[in-house]
């Protein structure tokens, strides 16, 4: 089998499909297959979603004789639109995989997103094709995955017209939905609606990319498949829990569209708060297998229930000097925060007094997302060695170098004995990535082959968004109604000066 030459693509060769995929023998990859990019002259389809199937198609992870229908509103024809991704796909894949891809790419315009007529051409084209393939190869049962690239205000027309003209008869139709999910409770029931209407719960996935990242792929086997951690993952002996996003970057020409969302509603709400769910939440009866998804996601959302709504005493605010500059930004007296510390707590046994940071900012120092847990003091440890010891940490860095490293006490080497920190480390580039037998996957090329194997764990489920929505919305909601302005800094600094000192009162971390 060939292998896309970029490190950051599904791994190809036989023994590694086997052993890192195990698909092989699934049966959804022996059936047909037709993909729907709805939206797929955007932005989000052509950087994101055409290059994860490529990855997958490259990788043999597709069945053989998938096809790949883009829809939305440009006028354009199936040669156009391969000329389009052709610049988004090239080095992604050996050329001939490119080629042999892009064939198989077929687009289909309309006068809307709910355009029944144009559905039905769709339809039809799709029908044929499975149609074929029941004659010629003896695949009876064909399954229809459809990726929605579309703001959410077009979902209802959109999955009303899939729903009366474009559904699978013979297999599966599955609707992978993007964010944003809302920007507050009532505009998330609202798009739940839209949807919930037409499909089942079980047929609907919505994507958030950070949880298919390696590191947070991983939190279910670090936790639960080492001894060591489960018995310190308690209120006995952790001091805090930090998720931190830093992106060295501002809005850079998207302003207006952030500026109706902020900083808390774009990384915190969603991505943090999904990340912080799998760190935290008791362990499922099952954590693989077809009933594990929703074993998963039901802890997930007890940990939810059990943390009680965020208030305004609890969240620290930032704003980057320069921000309302951008052009597309119309209110130039934003109150818009681009940088926040949020404070919360999970009233059980295991979490009942340890605070979990959220530390997220736009224009800052470093390119950084990571999980860090912060052990409690080692028990008498300054009067034993006569200096103050330094905590214990395990950190967990999503990017931008996947690595787990435990920090931890030495003694410093020589002749004296005072205690120093080190780090235990395990860096995936060097230690798994760079042998052929292993590969790192990009998120949406994991998430999307979750879906077509029916694994719906690491997407949100509708009850998880309600009841994140029921934490955030009241805070949020007095930010705006209050008029709350946040601190300034600048461009290319850590935050705003009194962040660090906000910080450190509220977790109890000790440097």
């Amino acid at each position: 089998m060939n292998s896309p030459p970029r490190r950051q693509s599904v791994a190809v060769d036989s023994k590694t499909v086997e052993k890192v995929t195990h698909v092989s023998g699934e049966q959804w990859i022996k059936e047909g297959l037709s993909v729907i990019i709805v939206g797929a002259s955007g932005d989000l389809a052509k950087k994101k979603t055409y290059p994860s199937l490529l990855s997958l198609f490259a990788g043999h992870l597709l069945p053989s004789n998938v096809r790949i229908y883009g829809y939305a509103r440009s006028k354009i024809t199936n040669e156009d639109l391969r000329e389009k991704l052709r610049p988004y796909l090239t080095g992604k894949a050996k050329q001939l995989d490119v080629d042999n891809f892009l064939s198989r790419c077929y687009y289909q315009s309309g006068e809307s997103y709910g355009d029944l007529d144009s559905w039905s051409i769709l339809n039809e084209s799709i029908t044929q094709y499975e149609q074929d393939l029941k004659e010629t190869n003896g695949i009876e049962t064909s399954n229809r995955l459809f990726y929605f690239a579309i703001p959410p205000n077009v979902f209802a027309e959109t999955g009303e017209a899939i729903k009366w003209s474009c559904m699978s008869p013979s297999g599966f139709s599955r609707m992978i939905v993007e964010k944003p999910f809302g920007r507050d409770l009532e505009s998330c029931k609202d798009i739940l609606h839209r949807l919930g209407q037409y499909f089942d719960e079980s047929n609907l996935y919505r994507i958030d990319h950070y949880l298919g990242k390696e590191l947070v792929q991983n939190l279910m086997v670090m936790r639960f498949g080492n001894l060591w951690v489960e018995n310190l993952w308690n209120r006995n002996c952790v001091q805090c829990i930090v998720l931190t996003f830093k992106e060295p970057f501002g809005t850079e020409g998207r302003g207006g569209y952030f500026d109706q969302y902020g900083i808390i509603r774009d990384i915190i709400q969603n991505h943090l708060m999904q990340v912080m769910c799998l760190m935290c939440m008791s362990c499922p009866n099952k954590l693989d297998g077809p009933d594990s998804g929703e074993k998963i996601r039901d802890e997930k959302v007890r940990l939810l229930e059990a943390m009680p709504p965020v208030t305004i005493d609890e969240v620290f605010l930032g704003q980057y000097e320069g921000y309302t500059d951008d052009e597309t930004i119309t209110n130039k007296e934003s109150n818009c925060p681009t940088f926040a510390i949020i404070r919360c707590f999970i009233n059980n046994p295991r979490w009942a007094g340890v605070p979990i940071i959220f530390k997220a900012g736009k224009a800052l120092d470093e390119r950084k997302a990571e999980m860090r847990v912060q052990f409690k003091s080692a028990p008498a440890a300054a009067a034993l060695f006569g200096v103050e010891v330094p905590r214990n940490e395990l950190v967990m860095r999503l990017q931008p170098a996947e690595s787990i490293y435990m920090k931890s006490n030495i003694k410093t080497p020589g002749f004296s004995s005072q205690p120093i920190q080190s780090e235990l480390e395990v860096k995936y580039d060097t230690r798994y990535f760079g042998h052929a037998s292993f590969c790192n996957p990009d998120a949406y090329s994991r998430l999307i082959l979750d879906v077509l194997r029916g694994r719906s764990a690491s997407f949100v489920r509708s009850d998880e968004l309600i009841r994140a929505w029921e934490l955030f919305t009241p805070v949020l909601h007095q930010i705006e109604k209050e008029n709350i302005r946040p601190y300034p800094y600048k461009v290319g600094s850590r935050g705003p000066k009194a962040a660090d000192e906000w910080f450190i009162e509220k977790s109890g971390y000790l440097r």
